[in-house]
């Protein structure tokens, strides 16, 4: 048998060796915001190839969305070299069994390689990976590694997170608290590279990037991909989000923050359905003109009495149940709708009409000037309405029409439909029988009882 020596014909680049160094003597957790091509999924790849030979053991590379994960790693091609990324860094040599159904290597010593979608990461229940590369981190759902986390805490495992800034949404929060903790205890390598400090493109190239960007896209979405993509700009808005601008100034003006829950006025909660995906639910309060929300609730897979008991346990005075238009149309089984089924249960109902999403979100634009925000009960409803945005389509260079449907969908959505109800006078600030109660001034707690 040949002698291979891993890395495989590669070697870091000067400014990839911090990184590099970091993780060979045993580093567990690592944030790179590097620029765009500055060599992050090659870095990782042979830092991986590594790992699986030393120690056996599951290792997964991970991308937004599997789809993503197969044109990015699994079948993407080398321009310098005209080879596969993967055959690169893991040679034949060292591989037992190669599944391109399953994007999924096995290693002649045991370990194993996949690539995987992070927006299906339940659906690896079971499974002990002893190192995950989350690629693209910011536009990934933030779900992924606080699922994943237990599992490498518990097997000593190592995480590694390559991406370019999305706005200031769960990278960002992640990138300042890896700094903190490389400050205090060296437990994170956070490292931030743009452009300039590679020197991976000349003055001339950058100058033409950002004219074709804004030739594309138009000068701010254009400017803003560009400042992000070279130069890991948090501040620019990420391309195509509806309600980027609206989140900045709700951040700004101290509109998301630790709120009371006031016992004297009702909580609405309001519902966007999921039929075989996620459910999400606000709890809302108005008062003083103002939308609150309060406290925030997501899962999937669950039943109507599953969310009567998780409202009936929350501490709030509850009003009516905002539903969507869909929870007045019978199932095709029972011929019962999800409204007769919160009747049925004791709840009063509310069922919106039938609005486009394009008013919706125009709705939603303008209310969000006046919501609030819990700003711990509600973290997971605060980055989905950061992230969601139309999806570029590169091939035709516009943004497409409509949404793109990820994990920030149902938050959204959930969101839109609040503020379709809030101006349509449904949440009655009048209607409570608490009037005469004190208003609590003890905040919520993390899970929405008082604290």
């Amino acid at each position: 048998m040949p002698t291979i020596r891993l890395p495989h014909n590669w070697k870091p680049r000067a400014y990839q060796l911090p990184l590099w160094r970091y993780l060979e003597n045993g580093g567990k957790r690592a944030l790179a915001v590097w620029h765009r091509r500055a060599g992050k999924d090659d870095l990782c790849l042979n830092f991986t190839a590594c790992q699986a030979m030393q120690k056996v053991g599951n290792y997964w590379h991970m991308l937004p969305e599997a789809a993503q994960a197969r044109k990015a790693i699994w079948k993407a091609v080398n321009p310098h070299t005209g080879k596969k990324r993967i055959d690169e860094a893991f040679p034949l040599e060292i591989r037992k069994s190669t599944n391109d159904t399953e994007m999924f290597i096995e290693f002649i010593n045991g370990s194993s390689w996949q690539v995987l979608g992070s927006d299906n990461y339940n659906s690896q229940v079971g499974s002990t990976p002893r190192g995950i590369v989350f690629s693209e981190w910011a536009l990934a759902d933030p779900n992924a590694w606080a699922y994943m986390r237990p599992i490498l805490a518990e097997n000593g495992g190592w995480a590694l997170f390559i991406t370019t800034p999305r706005g200031r949404n769960h990278a960002k929060s992640m990138y300042d608290a890896a700094t903190k903790a490389m400050g205090e205890d060296g437990s994170w390598f956070c490292q931030k590279l743009t452009a300039e400090q590679t020197g991976v493109f000349t003055k001339e190239t950058l100058e033409s990037e950002l004219r074709e960007l804004i030739a594309e896209m138009g000068e701010e979405e254009g400017t803003a991909k560009y400042l992000q993509e070279y130069f890991c700009s948090f501040d620019a808005a990420l391309p195509g989000a509806y309600y980027g601008k609206e989140m900045n100034a709700a951040e700004q003006e101290e509109r998301i923050r630790i709120l009371p829950y006031d016992r004297r006025y009702p909580v609405y909660p309001v519902f966007d359905l999921g039929f075989g995906d996620s459910t999400a639910i606000l709890f809302c309060q108005v008062i003083a003109g103002e939308l609150r929300v309060i406290d925030y609730h997501e899962s999937s897979g669950q039943s109507v009495p599953f969310y009567a008991k998780l409202m009936r346990d929350k501490p709030y005075v509850l009003g009516k149940l905002i539903l969507p238009h869909d929870a007045g149309t019978g199932s095709v089984r029972t011929g019962n709708t999800i409204e007769q089924q919160f009747n049925d249960l004791g709840f009063e109902t509310e069922v919106l009409p039938v609005v486009s999403r394009d008013a919706g979100i125009k709705t939603a634009r303008t209310t969000l000037a006046i919501t609030c925000f819990h700003s711990t009960n509600c973290e997971r409803l605060i980055e989905c309405l950061r992230h969601y945005h139309r999806e570029w389509d590169d091939k035709n260079k516009v943004f497409r029409p409509t949404p793109k449907h990820d994990w920030s969908s149902h938050g959204s959505d959930a969101y839109r439909y609040a503020a379709e109800a809030f101006n349509a006078g449904l949440m009655d600030p009048e209607n409570t029988s608490n009037k005469d109660e004190k208003p609590s001034d003890a905040p919520i707690g993390p899970q929405g009882w008082m604290a």
